[in-house]
């Protein structure tokens, strides 16, 4: 039984990583008018926190939203949010 809950657990785990691939890669790789090699979660939290004057408990709130969405919508709100 055990083996069987930890291998359920594993396979959990790994879901949410794939989930959450697009946040890791580089801003270059994932999109073509960027030349950065910052990845996608640390551009983003770079632009919050120069909007909000580096308060860093409201960028912490910014970024969250982020991190539940699927790559698609990651992707077209990173693009939205960083592009404009």
């Amino acid at each position: 039984m055990k083996v069987v809950s930890i291998r359920k657990e594993a396979l959990s785990m790994a879901a949410v990583v794939d989930k959450r691939s697009l946040l890791d890669e580089k801003m270059s790789d994932v999109y073509d008018w960027s030349d950065s090699d910052l990845p996608v979660r640390d551009a983003l939290w770079d632009h919050f926190m120069e909007a909000s004057n580096h308060n860093t408990d409201k960028t912490e709130a910014e970024v969250k939203p982020y991190n539940d969405m699927s790559n698609d919508e990651l992707k077209g709100k990173v693009e939205a949010v960083l592009k404009a």
